[in-house]
């Protein structure tokens, strides 16, 4: 593993969860970490959207709070999750955010923080060996309204030798 942490965001978050792939986090990394606000989006905001309840029930999401005057500066330019989630980021050296929103990956490059989306988890999931199919799942995540791009699709099935 190298990163031991990884700091997720809400949207990755029920994406995972649609696809009952939420497992994956804890078997690709040692913690799961989320801050208050992108529990909150997904569990009290979204209580009644698809993947809350399973969210709201894995009992290894580590909720930890960032420090404010991070936070609050990232919030000028993305919401408030994932500003907590770059800040909790930032705080904890050796680990790695997820994130698909393309803003949020930006200023993560930016300010030099691993990154990893949505189909990054299940590219790494299928080369561990704990997933037997990626095209299946983004069929999945498209099919229940989630937007993913026709290129990153091709790319990541490509690299996991999915199609030619």
């Amino acid at each position: 593993m190298t990163n031991p942490i990884i700091i997720a965001d809400s949207s990755p978050l029920i994406s995972l969860a649609i696809i009952e792939k939420l497992e994956l986090l804890p078997q690709l990394y040692q913690r799961v970490l989320i801050p208050p606000a992108v529990w909150d989006e997904v569990t009290v905001q979204g209580f009644d959207l698809p993947g809350a309840e399973m969210v709201s029930q894995v009992k290894w999401l580590e909720r930890e709070t960032p420090l404010p005057v991070l936070s609050e500066t990232l919030s000028i330019l993305v919401d408030r999750g994932e500003a907590e989630a770059l800040a909790l980021a930032q705080s904890n050296p050796n680990s790695i955010v997820l994130l698909d929103d393309a803003q949020a990956r930006r200023i993560a490059e930016r300010l030099s923080i691993p990154r990893i989306g949505t189909l990054g988890i299940l590219r790494r999931g299928k080369k561990a060996g704990l997933i037997s199919e990626v095209k299946v799942l983004i069929e999945k995540l498209r099919s229940n309204g989630i937007y993913i791009g026709s290129n990153l699709v091709e790319a990541v099935l490509r690299d996991v030798g999915e199609i030619d």
